[in-house]
């Protein structure tokens, strides 16, 4: 059996690849399907909640830059390291998203992008 580098090592945009390269897939492939189903035209708003680790070092990770790209159409292998700043600067600047690059939303990211406070409660109590 053949193992190939790329099975081995997976291309993600921030310092934990399970942090970005599976939310960044998660978002890409949730607007995907509402494209597919002829659904993305109608959504007015999306609003993610993160939970577990996501929640307690998603920041930290780069999670919530993953989500913002994911969003909008981009996968962890094919985005142009370059491109990265420009359009989350872009997205945070206009609090405005375009969902998969098509269809473009609100986006104001304090209130739509979510870290929930009762996760956080939970890391305080496991550190004491």
């Amino acid at each position: 059996m053949k193992t190939s580098l790329f099975e081995i090592f997976k291309i993600g945009i921030g310092p934990s690849s399970s942090h970005t390269v599976g939310p960044m897939r998660a978002a890409g492939d949730f607007v995907a399907r509402l494209e597919s189903q002829g659904e993305l035209t109608r959504i007015a708003r999306v609003r993610v909640e993160l939970y577990g680790s996501l929640a307690l070092t998603g920041v930290g990770h780069a999670t919530d830059r993953a989500i913002l790209l994911g969003l909008s159409g981009e996968r962890p292998d094919s985005i142009a390291p370059e491109d990265i700043e420009p359009r989350l600067k872009a997205i945070r600047h206009s609090k405005r998203l375009s969902l998969a690059g098509k269809h473009a939303i609100p986006f104001e990211e304090p209130h739509d992008l979510l870290f929930p406070p009762e996760t956080k409660h939970c890391q305080r109590i496991r550190t004491g």
